[in-house]
Protein backbone atom coordinates (compact mmCIF):
# COMPACT_ATOMS: atom_id res chain seq x y z
CA UNK A 1 0.00 0.00 0.00
CA UNK A 2 1.15 3.17 -0.60
CA UNK A 3 1.89 5.74 1.93
CA UNK A 4 0.37 9.24 2.05
CA UNK A 5 1.85 12.17 3.58
CA UNK A 6 0.60 15.70 3.10
CA UNK A 7 2.34 16.99 0.31
CA UNK A 8 4.32 13.49 -0.80
CA UNK A 9 2.81 10.73 -2.25
CA UNK A 10 5.60 7.82 -1.59
CA UNK A 11 4.39 4.95 -3.24
CA UNK A 12 6.77 1.80 -4.42
CA UNK A 13 6.94 0.90 -8.24
CA UNK A 14 7.36 -2.43 -10.29
CA UNK A 15 10.60 -3.36 -9.13
CA UNK A 16 11.72 -1.45 -5.99
CA UNK A 17 11.05 -1.85 -2.62
CA UNK A 18 8.59 0.28 -0.80
CA UNK A 19 8.98 3.59 -0.54
CA UNK A 20 12.42 3.43 -2.55
CA UNK A 21 10.87 5.99 -5.27
CA UNK A 22 9.39 8.95 -3.98
CA UNK A 23 7.32 11.14 -6.21
CA UNK A 24 6.73 14.66 -5.48
CA UNK A 25 3.32 15.97 -6.71
CA UNK A 26 3.33 18.55 -4.51
CA UNK A 27 5.14 21.19 -2.75
CA UNK A 28 5.98 21.13 1.25
CA UNK A 29 7.12 18.71 3.51
CA UNK A 30 4.68 17.90 6.49
CA UNK A 31 2.75 14.72 7.88
CA UNK A 32 3.34 12.24 10.02
CA UNK A 33 6.21 9.03 9.69
CA UNK A 34 5.09 5.91 7.81
CA UNK A 35 4.90 2.87 10.31
CA UNK A 36 7.41 0.74 11.53
CA UNK A 37 8.34 -2.14 9.56
CA UNK A 38 7.12 -0.56 6.30
CA UNK A 39 10.19 -1.48 4.25
CA UNK A 40 11.05 2.05 3.51
CA UNK A 41 14.55 2.76 1.73
CA UNK A 42 17.28 3.76 4.01
CA UNK A 43 17.74 6.34 1.23
CA UNK A 44 14.89 8.68 2.33
CA UNK A 45 13.60 9.43 5.91
CA UNK A 46 10.43 10.80 6.63
CA UNK A 47 11.22 11.60 10.15
CA UNK A 48 13.99 13.97 8.66
CA UNK A 49 10.91 15.55 5.84
CA UNK A 50 9.10 16.48 8.91
CA UNK A 51 12.11 18.62 10.44
CA UNK A 52 12.95 20.04 6.70
CA UNK A 53 12.06 23.70 6.50
CA UNK A 54 11.07 23.45 2.94
CA UNK A 55 7.74 24.87 2.02
CA UNK A 56 8.60 25.25 -1.55
CA UNK A 57 10.22 23.15 -4.23
CA UNK A 58 13.59 24.59 -4.59
CA UNK A 59 17.10 24.40 -4.47
CA UNK A 60 17.05 23.69 -0.43
CA UNK A 61 14.85 20.68 -1.58
CA UNK A 62 16.82 19.40 -3.43
CA UNK A 63 19.94 20.03 -0.78
CA UNK A 64 17.54 17.83 1.81
CA UNK A 65 17.46 14.99 -0.98
CA UNK A 66 21.56 15.31 -1.25
CA UNK A 67 21.97 15.06 2.29
CA UNK A 68 19.88 11.57 1.96
CA UNK A 69 22.14 11.00 -0.86
CA UNK A 70 18.82 10.64 -3.26
CA UNK A 71 19.61 11.18 -6.97
CA UNK A 72 17.10 14.13 -8.64
CA UNK A 73 16.49 13.98 -12.35
CA UNK A 74 16.56 16.57 -14.50
CA UNK A 75 14.40 17.11 -17.36
CA UNK A 76 11.01 16.24 -15.48
CA UNK A 77 7.42 17.18 -14.67
CA UNK A 78 7.93 16.76 -11.25
CA UNK A 79 11.11 15.94 -9.20
CA UNK A 80 11.39 12.10 -8.89
CA UNK A 81 13.68 10.66 -6.58
CA UNK A 82 15.07 7.18 -6.28
CA UNK A 83 17.11 4.62 -4.64
CA UNK A 84 20.66 5.15 -5.50
CA UNK A 85 21.01 2.20 -7.30
CA UNK A 86 18.23 1.87 -9.48
CA UNK A 87 17.13 3.71 -12.75
CA UNK A 88 15.32 7.54 -12.39
CA UNK A 89 12.91 8.38 -14.97
CA UNK A 90 11.63 11.82 -15.98
CA UNK A 91 7.82 12.40 -16.40
CA UNK A 92 4.66 12.40 -14.29
CA UNK A 93 4.63 8.39 -12.78
CA UNK A 94 6.97 5.95 -11.87
CA UNK A 95 6.80 4.54 -15.28
CA UNK A 96 6.85 7.00 -18.48
CA UNK A 97 3.86 7.67 -19.77
CA UNK A 98 5.04 8.13 -23.40
CA UNK A 99 6.95 4.91 -23.51
CA UNK A 100 5.14 2.35 -21.11
CA UNK A 101 7.12 0.32 -19.19
CA UNK A 102 10.95 1.34 -17.77
CA UNK A 103 14.41 0.62 -18.52
CA UNK A 104 15.95 -2.31 -17.95
CA UNK A 105 17.43 -2.53 -14.90
CA UNK A 106 21.02 -3.81 -15.83
CA UNK A 107 24.40 -3.77 -14.19
CA UNK A 108 26.48 -0.56 -14.16
CA UNK A 109 29.28 -2.85 -16.28
CA UNK A 110 26.98 -4.69 -18.12
CA UNK A 111 28.13 -4.05 -22.11
CA UNK A 112 24.49 -4.53 -23.59
CA UNK A 113 22.86 -0.30 -23.03
CA UNK A 114 19.25 -0.73 -22.42
CA UNK A 115 16.97 -1.88 -25.29
CA UNK A 116 14.22 -0.25 -24.46
CA UNK A 117 12.82 2.95 -26.18
CA UNK A 118 12.38 4.71 -23.16
CA UNK A 119 16.15 4.11 -21.94
CA UNK A 120 17.01 6.51 -25.07
CA UNK A 121 14.45 9.12 -23.86
CA UNK A 122 15.33 9.58 -20.42
CA UNK A 123 18.49 10.70 -18.14
CA UNK A 124 20.87 7.92 -17.92
CA UNK A 125 20.46 6.87 -14.16
CA UNK A 126 23.24 8.25 -11.45
CA UNK A 127 24.76 5.17 -10.89
CA UNK A 128 25.67 4.47 -14.42
CA UNK A 129 27.03 7.84 -14.69
CA UNK A 130 30.51 6.37 -14.43
CA UNK A 131 32.53 6.70 -17.81
CA UNK A 132 36.29 7.10 -18.07
CA UNK A 133 36.51 11.49 -19.39
CA UNK A 134 39.60 10.02 -21.59
CA UNK A 135 36.42 8.43 -23.88
CA UNK A 136 35.50 11.60 -24.59
CA UNK A 137 38.93 12.44 -26.84
CA UNK A 138 38.64 8.80 -28.30
CA UNK A 139 34.77 9.25 -29.39
CA UNK A 140 35.91 12.48 -31.12
CA UNK A 141 39.15 11.00 -32.80
CA UNK A 142 38.90 7.72 -34.34
CA UNK A 143 35.41 8.22 -36.35
CA UNK A 144 37.42 11.06 -38.27
CA UNK A 145 39.63 7.86 -39.24
CA UNK A 146 39.62 6.87 -42.11
CA UNK A 147 39.73 7.38 -46.03
CA UNK A 148 36.67 10.54 -46.30
CA UNK A 149 39.42 12.66 -44.83
CA UNK A 150 41.99 11.58 -47.18
CA UNK A 151 39.67 12.18 -49.62
CA UNK A 152 38.63 15.61 -48.70
CA UNK A 153 42.04 17.04 -48.76
CA UNK A 154 42.44 15.91 -52.56
CA UNK A 155 39.05 17.17 -53.21
CA UNK A 156 40.79 20.51 -52.33
CA UNK A 157 43.22 20.46 -55.16
CA UNK A 158 40.28 19.53 -57.78
CA UNK A 159 38.46 22.80 -56.70
CA UNK A 160 41.69 24.64 -57.49
CA UNK A 161 43.29 25.10 -54.15
CA UNK A 162 47.04 24.94 -53.87
CA UNK A 163 49.29 24.01 -50.94
CA UNK A 164 49.36 27.62 -49.17
CA UNK A 165 45.71 28.24 -49.61
CA UNK A 166 44.91 24.21 -49.18
CA UNK A 167 46.26 24.27 -45.35
CA UNK A 168 44.98 27.83 -44.77
CA UNK A 169 41.35 26.24 -45.66
CA UNK A 170 41.98 23.18 -43.94
CA UNK A 171 42.75 24.61 -40.74
CA UNK A 172 39.60 27.43 -40.78
CA UNK A 173 37.12 25.29 -41.72
CA UNK A 174 37.88 22.81 -39.19
CA UNK A 175 38.27 24.99 -36.24
CA UNK A 176 35.02 26.43 -36.84
CA UNK A 177 33.34 23.09 -37.29
CA UNK A 178 34.90 21.98 -34.58
CA UNK A 179 34.01 24.31 -32.25
CA UNK A 180 30.45 23.99 -31.85
CA UNK A 181 30.62 19.83 -31.59
CA UNK A 182 32.81 20.55 -28.36
CA UNK A 183 30.12 23.12 -26.91
CA UNK A 184 27.57 20.64 -27.46
CA UNK A 185 29.89 17.55 -25.83
CA UNK A 186 29.28 19.63 -22.78
CA UNK A 187 25.16 19.10 -22.59
CA UNK A 188 26.16 15.59 -22.25
CA UNK A 189 27.35 14.92 -18.35
CA UNK A 190 24.66 17.89 -17.11
CA UNK A 191 21.20 15.74 -18.19
CA UNK A 192 22.44 12.56 -19.14
CA UNK A 193 20.72 13.08 -22.27
CA UNK A 194 21.50 11.94 -25.49
CA UNK A 195 21.70 15.46 -27.82
CA UNK A 196 18.87 15.56 -29.50
CA UNK A 197 16.61 14.65 -26.66
CA UNK A 198 18.44 17.44 -24.83
CA UNK A 199 17.89 20.12 -27.59
CA UNK A 200 13.68 19.05 -26.47
CA UNK A 201 13.78 21.97 -23.79
CA UNK A 202 14.75 24.24 -26.88
CA UNK A 203 12.45 22.68 -29.48
CA UNK A 204 9.70 21.11 -27.25
CA UNK A 205 8.86 17.07 -27.11
CA UNK A 206 6.66 17.84 -30.94
CA UNK A 207 9.69 20.09 -32.32
CA UNK A 208 12.37 17.98 -31.43
CA UNK A 209 10.87 15.33 -33.88
CA UNK A 210 11.91 16.91 -37.76
CA UNK A 211 15.46 17.72 -36.34
CA UNK A 212 15.40 13.94 -35.02
CA UNK A 213 14.21 12.36 -38.32
CA UNK A 214 16.24 14.69 -40.47
CA UNK A 215 19.28 13.32 -38.16
CA UNK A 216 18.64 10.25 -38.76
CA UNK A 217 18.38 10.31 -42.51
CA UNK A 218 21.78 12.03 -42.36
CA UNK A 219 23.27 8.96 -40.35
CA UNK A 220 21.74 6.45 -42.96
CA UNK A 221 23.32 8.77 -45.95
CA UNK A 222 26.69 8.68 -43.85
CA UNK A 223 26.75 5.12 -43.37
CA UNK A 224 26.45 4.34 -46.88
CA UNK A 225 29.54 7.31 -47.44
CA UNK A 226 32.19 5.82 -45.15
CA UNK A 227 31.49 1.64 -46.27
CA UNK A 228 31.80 2.59 -50.00
CA UNK A 229 35.30 2.88 -49.70
CA UNK A 230 35.72 0.19 -46.96
CA UNK A 231 33.94 -2.39 -49.09
CA UNK A 232 36.09 -1.33 -51.78
CA UNK A 233 39.22 -2.15 -49.56
CA UNK A 234 37.97 -5.23 -48.48
CA UNK A 235 37.52 -6.36 -51.76
CA UNK A 236 41.18 -5.71 -52.43
CA UNK A 237 42.32 -6.89 -48.88
CA UNK A 238 40.50 -10.41 -50.23
CA UNK A 239 41.77 -10.28 -53.74
CA UNK A 240 45.24 -10.57 -52.72
CA UNK A 241 44.26 -13.33 -50.88
CA UNK A 242 42.43 -15.30 -53.49
CA UNK A 243 39.29 -15.05 -52.05
CA UNK A 244 37.45 -12.45 -54.88
CA UNK A 245 33.92 -11.08 -53.48
CA UNK A 246 31.46 -8.90 -54.99
CA UNK A 247 30.70 -5.58 -53.46
CA UNK A 248 27.47 -6.49 -52.17
CA UNK A 249 28.82 -9.38 -49.85
CA UNK A 250 32.09 -7.63 -49.19
CA UNK A 251 29.41 -4.45 -47.71
CA UNK A 252 27.51 -6.89 -46.34
CA UNK A 253 29.92 -7.98 -43.85
CA UNK A 254 31.35 -4.44 -43.06
CA UNK A 255 27.22 -4.00 -42.25
CA UNK A 256 26.40 -6.50 -40.46
CA UNK A 257 29.67 -6.04 -38.12
CA UNK A 258 28.94 -2.59 -37.53
CA UNK A 259 24.48 -3.76 -36.69
CA UNK A 260 25.75 -5.65 -34.20
CA UNK A 261 27.89 -2.80 -32.72
CA UNK A 262 25.19 -0.38 -32.63
CA UNK A 263 22.63 -2.73 -31.24
CA UNK A 264 24.73 -3.33 -28.18
CA UNK A 265 25.22 0.37 -28.13
CA UNK A 266 26.94 3.01 -26.27
CA UNK A 267 29.15 1.02 -24.48
CA UNK A 268 30.41 -1.05 -26.97
CA UNK A 269 30.68 1.67 -29.55
CA UNK A 270 32.74 3.63 -26.87
CA UNK A 271 35.27 0.78 -26.31
CA UNK A 272 35.73 0.24 -30.04
CA UNK A 273 36.58 4.27 -30.53
CA UNK A 274 39.08 3.86 -28.19
CA UNK A 275 41.06 0.23 -28.69
CA UNK A 276 40.53 0.09 -32.54
CA UNK A 277 40.67 3.23 -32.91
CA UNK A 278 44.06 3.62 -31.04
CA UNK A 279 45.36 0.28 -33.73
CA UNK A 280 44.17 2.74 -36.87
CA UNK A 281 46.39 5.88 -35.49
CA UNK A 282 49.16 3.80 -35.25
CA UNK A 283 48.43 2.13 -38.73
CA UNK A 284 47.29 5.38 -40.72
CA UNK A 285 50.86 7.26 -38.60
CA UNK A 286 52.70 4.98 -40.66
CA UNK A 287 51.01 5.71 -43.91
CA UNK A 288 51.61 9.22 -43.37
CA UNK A 289 55.37 9.09 -42.69
CA UNK A 290 56.01 6.77 -45.31
CA UNK A 291 53.78 9.16 -48.01
CA UNK A 292 56.18 11.64 -46.81
CA UNK A 293 58.81 9.20 -47.34
CA UNK A 294 58.69 9.01 -50.67
CA UNK A 295 57.55 12.67 -51.29
CA UNK A 296 55.41 14.01 -54.02
CA UNK A 297 54.78 16.80 -55.98
CA UNK A 298 53.72 19.88 -54.65
CA UNK A 299 50.43 21.45 -55.33
CA UNK A 300 50.71 24.80 -57.19
CA UNK A 301 47.75 26.55 -58.32
CA UNK A 302 47.65 27.28 -62.14
CA UNK A 303 45.73 30.63 -61.17
CA UNK A 304 44.75 32.34 -58.48
CA UNK A 305 41.96 31.03 -56.31
CA UNK A 306 39.03 33.13 -56.28
CA UNK A 307 36.99 33.80 -52.72
CA UNK A 308 33.89 32.10 -53.88
CA UNK A 309 36.38 28.98 -54.76
CA UNK A 310 38.22 29.03 -51.06
CA UNK A 311 34.90 30.23 -49.48
CA UNK A 312 33.15 26.75 -50.97
CA UNK A 313 36.53 24.43 -50.21
CA UNK A 314 36.11 25.84 -46.43
CA UNK A 315 32.21 25.42 -46.50
CA UNK A 316 33.31 21.62 -47.40
CA UNK A 317 35.98 21.47 -44.52
CA UNK A 318 33.30 23.42 -41.63
CA UNK A 319 30.47 20.13 -42.40
CA UNK A 320 33.06 17.84 -42.08
CA UNK A 321 33.72 18.23 -37.84
CA UNK A 322 30.16 20.34 -38.11
CA UNK A 323 28.25 16.77 -38.57
CA UNK A 324 29.08 15.55 -35.63
CA UNK A 325 27.46 18.20 -33.61
CA UNK A 326 23.97 16.47 -33.26
CA UNK A 327 26.03 13.04 -31.83
CA UNK A 328 28.15 14.61 -29.54
CA UNK A 329 26.42 14.38 -25.99
CA UNK A 330 25.39 10.96 -27.08
CA UNK A 331 28.97 10.18 -26.14
CA UNK A 332 29.28 12.21 -23.10
CA UNK A 333 26.31 11.70 -21.18
CA UNK A 334 27.85 8.53 -19.05
CA UNK A 335 29.70 11.12 -17.68
CA UNK A 336 29.75 11.92 -14.04
CA UNK A 337 27.00 14.69 -13.55
CA UNK A 338 30.22 17.26 -12.27
CA UNK A 339 32.13 16.48 -14.66
CA UNK A 340 34.26 19.63 -15.35
CA UNK A 341 32.74 21.64 -18.65
CA UNK A 342 35.98 22.93 -19.64
CA UNK A 343 37.52 19.78 -19.46
CA UNK A 344 35.09 18.01 -22.02
CA UNK A 345 34.81 20.82 -24.47
CA UNK A 346 38.85 20.43 -24.77
CA UNK A 347 39.37 16.90 -25.20
CA UNK A 348 36.35 16.69 -27.76
CA UNK A 349 38.57 19.96 -29.67
CA UNK A 350 41.40 18.36 -29.09
CA UNK A 351 40.08 14.78 -30.39
CA UNK A 352 38.39 16.36 -33.63
CA UNK A 353 40.78 18.03 -34.85
CA UNK A 354 44.21 15.95 -34.07
CA UNK A 355 42.31 13.21 -36.26
CA UNK A 356 40.79 15.57 -39.16
CA UNK A 357 43.48 17.78 -39.67
CA UNK A 358 46.53 15.06 -40.48
CA UNK A 359 44.26 13.43 -42.66
CA UNK A 360 43.35 16.71 -44.85
CA UNK A 361 46.74 17.31 -44.87
CA UNK A 362 47.78 14.33 -46.16
CA UNK A 363 45.51 14.32 -48.83
CA UNK A 364 46.15 17.24 -50.28
CA UNK A 365 50.12 16.74 -50.62
CA UNK A 366 49.14 13.57 -51.99
CA UNK A 367 46.62 14.75 -54.32
CA UNK A 368 49.23 14.58 -57.24
CA UNK A 369 49.78 10.93 -56.93
CA UNK A 370 45.75 10.19 -56.91
CA UNK A 371 44.28 10.09 -60.32
CA UNK A 372 41.27 11.41 -58.86
CA UNK A 373 39.44 12.23 -55.23
CA UNK A 374 37.73 8.97 -54.77
CA UNK A 375 38.10 6.27 -52.51
CA UNK A 376 39.29 3.73 -55.76
CA UNK A 377 41.58 5.90 -56.58
CA UNK A 378 42.85 6.87 -52.70
CA UNK A 379 42.98 3.00 -52.05
CA UNK A 380 44.92 2.23 -55.62
CA UNK A 381 47.50 5.34 -54.27
CA UNK A 382 47.76 3.61 -50.58
CA UNK A 383 48.53 0.45 -52.11
CA UNK A 384 50.96 1.24 -55.04
CA UNK A 385 53.07 4.08 -51.91
CA UNK A 386 52.78 1.38 -49.27
CA UNK A 387 54.52 -1.76 -51.35
CA UNK A 388 54.77 -5.44 -49.11
CA UNK A 389 52.57 -3.00 -46.01
CA UNK A 390 49.59 -2.70 -48.58
CA UNK A 391 47.61 -5.33 -47.31
CA UNK A 392 48.02 -3.43 -44.23
CA UNK A 393 46.52 -0.21 -45.59
CA UNK A 394 43.89 -2.20 -46.77
CA UNK A 395 42.90 -3.91 -43.47
CA UNK A 396 43.05 -0.28 -41.72
CA UNK A 397 40.61 1.49 -44.61
CA UNK A 398 38.38 -1.66 -44.09
CA UNK A 399 38.33 -1.34 -40.28
CA UNK A 400 37.99 2.42 -40.21
CA UNK A 401 34.14 2.00 -41.46
CA UNK A 402 33.32 -0.20 -38.25
CA UNK A 403 34.72 2.99 -35.76
CA UNK A 404 32.63 5.51 -37.85
CA UNK A 405 29.36 3.72 -38.69
CA UNK A 406 28.82 1.76 -35.55
CA UNK A 407 28.75 5.86 -34.40
CA UNK A 408 26.44 6.34 -36.78
CA UNK A 409 23.83 3.32 -36.60
CA UNK A 410 23.78 3.87 -32.92
CA UNK A 411 23.36 7.95 -33.00
CA UNK A 412 20.86 7.13 -35.85
CA UNK A 413 18.99 4.23 -33.48
CA UNK A 414 19.00 7.15 -30.83
CA UNK A 415 17.28 9.59 -33.39
CA UNK A 416 14.53 7.17 -34.87
CA UNK A 417 12.78 6.95 -31.17
CA UNK A 418 13.76 11.02 -30.77
CA UNK A 419 11.69 11.65 -33.65
CA UNK A 420 8.58 9.35 -32.03
CA UNK A 421 8.62 6.34 -33.91
CA UNK A 422 9.39 4.32 -30.17
CA UNK A 423 10.25 0.90 -30.82
CA UNK A 424 13.15 -0.96 -29.07
CA UNK A 425 16.06 -0.16 -29.72
CA UNK A 426 17.43 -3.01 -31.78
CA UNK A 427 14.77 -2.63 -34.57
CA UNK A 428 15.97 0.73 -35.08
CA UNK A 429 19.47 -0.35 -35.11
CA UNK A 430 18.83 -3.12 -37.67
CA UNK A 431 16.37 -0.76 -39.59
CA UNK A 432 19.04 2.14 -40.01
CA UNK A 433 21.87 -0.28 -41.22
CA UNK A 434 19.74 -2.27 -43.34
CA UNK A 435 18.93 1.55 -45.03
CA UNK A 436 22.40 1.92 -45.38
CA UNK A 437 23.29 -0.73 -46.84
CA UNK A 438 21.08 -0.28 -49.57
CA UNK A 439 22.06 3.53 -49.96
CA UNK A 440 25.61 2.12 -50.64
CA UNK A 441 24.52 -0.58 -52.90
CA UNK A 442 22.32 2.17 -55.22
CA UNK A 443 24.88 5.25 -54.99
CA UNK A 444 29.02 3.02 -55.18
CA UNK A 445 29.32 4.23 -58.69
CA UNK A 446 28.15 7.84 -57.79
CA UNK A 447 30.62 7.90 -54.92
CA UNK A 448 31.91 11.71 -55.35
CA UNK A 449 28.72 13.21 -55.97
CA UNK A 450 26.86 12.01 -52.87
CA UNK A 451 29.70 12.25 -51.09
CA UNK A 452 30.13 16.42 -51.69
CA UNK A 453 26.39 16.77 -52.00
CA UNK A 454 25.62 14.68 -48.65
CA UNK A 455 28.10 16.86 -46.85
CA UNK A 456 26.80 19.94 -48.20
CA UNK A 457 23.07 20.11 -48.83
CA UNK A 458 22.23 18.01 -45.90
CA UNK A 459 24.36 19.98 -43.34
CA UNK A 460 22.39 23.10 -44.49
CA UNK A 461 19.51 22.07 -41.42
CA UNK A 462 22.51 21.24 -39.09
CA UNK A 463 23.73 25.03 -38.49
CA UNK A 464 20.57 26.17 -37.11
CA UNK A 465 19.41 23.29 -34.76
CA UNK A 466 23.19 23.62 -33.71
CA UNK A 467 22.69 27.34 -33.20
CA UNK A 468 19.39 27.17 -31.60
CA UNK A 469 20.37 24.38 -29.40
CA UNK A 470 23.78 26.02 -28.10
CA UNK A 471 22.34 29.52 -27.57
CA UNK A 472 19.56 28.11 -25.28
CA UNK A 473 21.78 26.20 -23.44
CA UNK A 474 24.89 29.12 -22.75
CA UNK A 475 22.58 31.64 -22.27
CA UNK A 476 20.74 29.73 -19.72
CA UNK A 477 24.08 29.31 -17.87
CA UNK A 478 23.84 25.72 -19.21
CA UNK A 479 20.68 25.17 -18.09
CA UNK A 480 22.19 25.36 -14.47
CA UNK A 481 19.23 24.15 -12.67
CA UNK A 482 19.32 20.99 -15.17
CA UNK A 483 22.38 19.60 -13.75
CA UNK A 484 22.12 16.20 -12.99
CA UNK A 485 23.86 16.75 -9.37
CA UNK A 486 21.88 17.08 -5.87
CA UNK A 487 21.72 20.87 -6.49
CA UNK A 488 19.77 21.35 -9.81
CA UNK A 489 16.39 22.26 -10.51
CA UNK A 490 14.15 19.60 -12.53
CA UNK A 491 13.18 21.60 -15.78
CA UNK A 492 9.92 20.43 -17.65
CA UNK A 493 10.53 20.35 -21.09
CA UNK A 494 7.69 21.83 -23.33
CA UNK A 495 5.14 19.17 -24.65
CA UNK A 496 4.10 20.42 -27.75
CA UNK A 497 6.19 22.43 -30.36
CA UNK A 498 7.50 25.80 -29.51
CA UNK A 499 7.91 29.23 -31.13
CA UNK A 500 12.15 27.85 -31.53
CA UNK A 501 11.56 25.10 -33.24
CA UNK A 502 9.39 27.22 -35.59
CA UNK A 503 12.47 29.28 -36.22
CA UNK A 504 14.76 25.96 -36.65
CA UNK A 505 11.92 24.76 -39.63
CA UNK A 506 11.72 28.47 -40.69
CA UNK A 507 15.51 29.32 -40.84
CA UNK A 508 16.30 25.85 -42.30
CA UNK A 509 14.22 26.55 -45.77
CA UNK A 510 15.57 29.82 -45.84
CA UNK A 511 19.55 28.84 -45.73
CA UNK A 512 18.75 26.16 -48.31
CA UNK A 513 16.40 28.42 -50.82
CA UNK A 514 18.68 31.19 -50.91
CA UNK A 515 22.09 30.33 -50.10
CA UNK A 516 22.87 26.61 -50.92
CA UNK A 517 25.55 25.52 -53.29
CA UNK A 518 25.58 22.22 -54.73
CA UNK A 519 24.95 20.32 -58.29
CA UNK A 520 21.78 19.40 -57.07
CA UNK A 521 20.76 23.33 -56.64
CA UNK A 522 22.17 26.72 -56.21
CA UNK A 523 20.29 29.21 -54.29
CA UNK A 524 20.01 32.80 -55.93
CA UNK A 525 21.95 34.69 -53.18
CA UNK A 526 25.05 31.96 -53.87
CA UNK A 527 24.38 32.21 -57.64
CA UNK A 528 25.40 36.49 -56.99
CA UNK A 529 28.24 35.81 -54.99
CA UNK A 530 29.80 33.34 -57.45
CA UNK A 531 28.93 30.16 -55.60
CA UNK A 532 30.45 31.20 -52.48
CA UNK A 533 28.95 28.92 -49.84
CA UNK A 534 27.96 31.14 -46.56
CA UNK A 535 24.81 29.30 -45.84
CA UNK A 536 25.94 27.35 -42.71
CA UNK A 537 27.01 30.40 -41.13
CA UNK A 538 24.29 32.31 -41.92
CA UNK A 539 21.91 29.61 -40.92
CA UNK A 540 23.97 29.41 -37.72
CA UNK A 541 23.79 32.76 -36.39
CA UNK A 542 20.54 34.17 -38.08
CA UNK A 543 18.67 31.42 -35.70
CA UNK A 544 21.12 31.69 -32.71
CA UNK A 545 20.44 35.67 -33.13
CA UNK A 546 16.99 34.93 -33.50
CA UNK A 547 16.44 32.72 -30.39
CA UNK A 548 17.96 35.57 -28.71
CA UNK A 549 15.90 38.44 -29.07
CA UNK A 550 12.98 36.23 -28.09
CA UNK A 551 14.50 35.12 -25.45
CA UNK A 552 15.27 38.98 -23.89
CA UNK A 553 11.49 39.62 -24.86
Amino acid sequence: MPVSFQGFALKPTKGHRPLETILIKQIGVKGSAPPSGSGQSPAFHPEAAQKSPCRRFDTRCLRFAAQNHTPVAPFTGSALITHPHHSLYSGNSSTNPRHGSPPLSRDAHSLMEDLSAAAVCEPVPASRKTMPLDRVFWSHFSPNLGPGGWVTGALLVSLGLDLRTGILAILIGNIIGAIPVALAAAVGPATGLTQMEASRMALGRIGVRPPSFLNWLYCVGWDAVNNVPAAAALMALLALSGLPLPFWLALGILASTQMVASIYGHHVVQALQKYLGAMLLLVFALIGVTFAARGGAIVHATHPVSLATFLLAVGILVSFNLSWATYSSDYTRYLPANSAPKTVIALALAGLLTSAVPFQILGLLTATSIAEPSPTAVIASLQHAMGPLGPLALAAIALSSITGNSFNDNTASYSLISAGIHIPRVAAAIITATLGYILAVAGAGQYASLYTDYLLVTMYWIAPWCGIVLADWYLTGGHSAAKSGPYGQPLIPPQGWTRDATIFVVTSVLTVALFSTSSLYTGPVARYLGGADIGYYVGFFAAAIWYAAGRRK
